[in-house]
């Protein structure tokens, strides 16, 4: 009998560990035959540590489970599917669960992360058997033609970057990946490294074979021990079966893969930075040009994608790029695993295709805000994202349809307020985050960060007339660092400050 319990981070911080032991106790002192299988999460944060049991009719979902719980659960005959108050029926069937469109997450939850063979049962290096038959400039154009863009917040076209990469020659060029998920309310990127790192290791193999690069580096931030076990164990199982080394597959190419830690430091998600980090330098920002697809990595071109682009890949060269174009709106193509967090009642990952709106996400998957009071403001794309307010909340997620707002989908992060926020807090703490995280390269980013926390501390405590004067010199400090900034800290810092200023301007007056 299999009982699948989550090793993910984030359920092991709500006692994952301790109820795998609890269950490996209790089935030891029943004499039962019970091996117990650390999956990745399923993504149904409030529901954890959710257990699954496999039965003959496919696995059954019981959760939340504390260690109090487990005597209950073998009485109940858990091990059978048998009935409990945490019963939640089928996995599969959870609404929650069924109304996804899991593509790049299709695996997590299911397999093992440390098994190979699991991966391989579950349509696992497909796509890197497809691309091992394929020219570099044919599996650059299906990733082109699949419309996939940059996961990691650019929303940067993955296949013009990798042709620019291609097109450059070169004796040595790299895989980059930037694993190092700072924003607030995202854990997508962690959530595939310690629940299918298989997934991404294939998708950098395929992105070398691209654009002829043998070497690959995963930039990973040091507050992922877990993940970055996972890898190890992912990377080693690749190597020894010929995945990675010499001799992919017995193709006669190379590719070689290795795990670099971050020092924790906010800019280094900035890909110029990450490189200079990479490198064994301070994380600063790079002038550009040159691009990093032309001049990267010690000098040589470089594809630098994040976690989720590039382990969403495979799926590409498996199904081809017709199947995964066909999700999505406009130029927005594809899934895009969406994380809920912040004020609301069911936290969590959701897959879907671009186009379903904020509101659809945060009421139907998010059940609304856990205080279950109105929403008032929501924060997409990380702290540098724009607040959203609740009129705009019909809005598509969709990278155009953001833009035409004044926001940006981002990584994904989706960060809800109920209606007792305070929206200036909010913005001071946009500008002090800039200021703190700056690599202090170009000054509207060094200086006007800090004077901003400044500007907004005076208006808040000012008379009206003060308050007016420094909203004008607040603004136009705001327009300085969108137009100056080196790179996107400085460069959109601002907008959380100017979509507070317009849409909770009572806020800047002392009273809501």
């Amino acid at each position: 009998m299999t009982v699948y319990v989550p090793g993910d981070a984030s359920a092991v911080s709500l006692g994952a560990d301790a109820v795998a032991k609890a269950i490996e106790c209790e089935a030891a002192s029943r004499k039962l035959d019970v091996r117990i299988v650390r999956n990745g999460s399923r993504g149904l944060y409030w529901l954890e540590p959710m257990v699954e049991v496999a039965t003959p009719t496919g696995r059954v979902a019981y959760g939340p489970v504390q260690v109090t719980d487990v005597l209950g659960l073998f009485d109940a005959d858990f091990l059978h599917g048998g009935e409990d108050v945490l019963k939640l029926g089928p996995t599969e069937e959870i609404p929650w669960l069924k109304s996804q469109q899991r593509l790049t997450f299709a695996r997590v939850g299911i397999v093992d992360p440390h098994s190979l063979d699991d991966y391989l049962t579950h349509d696992g290096y497909r796509g890197l058997a497809a691309a091992l038959k394929l020219e570099p400039a044919a599996i650059v154009q299906a990733v082109t033609d699949s419309g996939l863009r940059g996961r990691g917040g650019a929303a940067f076209p993955a296949g013009i970057k990798w042709k620019t990469c291609l097109d450059a020659a070169a004796d040595q060029k790299y895989i980059v990946c930037n694993a190092d998920e700072g924003d607030s309310g995202t854990f997508s990127d962690r959530m595939i490294m310690e629940g299918d790192p298989f997934v991404l290791i294939e998708g950098m193999t395929i992105a070398g074979l691209a654009v002829g690069a043998t070497r690959g580096y995963i930039y990973l931030r040091i507050e992922y021990p877990h993940a970055q076990r996972a890898l190890q164990v992912a990377i080693e199982a690749a190597k020894a079966r010929g995945y990675l080394g010499d001799n992919l597959c017995g193709s006669g190419k190379a590719f070689h893969l290795e795990v670099r830690m971050g020092a924790g430091a906010y800019i280094c998600g900035e890909e110029t930075s990450l490189l200079e980090s990479l490198e064994g330098k301070r994380g600063q920002v790079r002038f550009k040009p040159p691009l990093p697809a032309i001049q990267g990595l010690f000098g040589k071109p470089t594809v630098i994608n994040n976690v989720i682009t590039l382990a969403t890949v495979p799926i590409v060269l498996d199904r081809g790029a017709a199947f995964y174009r066909d999700y999505g709106v406009g130029k927005s193509r594809g899934t895009l695993p969406l994380q809920l967090a912040g004020n609301v009642k069911r936290p969590g990952l959701v897959e879907r295709a671009f186009g379903l709106s904020l509101r659809e996400l945060i009421e139907e998957y998010g059940g609304g805000t856990a205080s279950g009071r109105a929403v008032r403001a929501v924060q997409v794309g990380g702290p540098l994202g724009a607040y959203i307010p609740a009129s705009q909340l019909d809005t598509p997620i969709d990278y155009e349809a953001f833009a035409a707002i004044g926001g940006m989908v981002g990584h994904g992060g989706v960060v809800v307020f109920d209606d007792t926020v305070d929206m200036a807090a909010q913005a001071r703490f946009a500008m002090e985050f800039c200021a703190i995280e700056s690599c202090g390269k170009c000054t509207p980013c060094r200086i006007g960060s800090t004077r901003g926390v400044e500007v907004i501390d005076r208006i808040v405590a000012g008379d009206a007339a003060e308050k007016a004067r420094n909203e004008v010199l607040l603004r136009d400090l705001c327009q300085t660092m969108v137009a100056g900034s080196l790179c996107a800290l400085g460069g959109m810092a601002p907008f959380p400050v100017l979509s507070a200023l317009d849409h909770f301007h009572e806020d800047f007056e002392g009273a809501k």
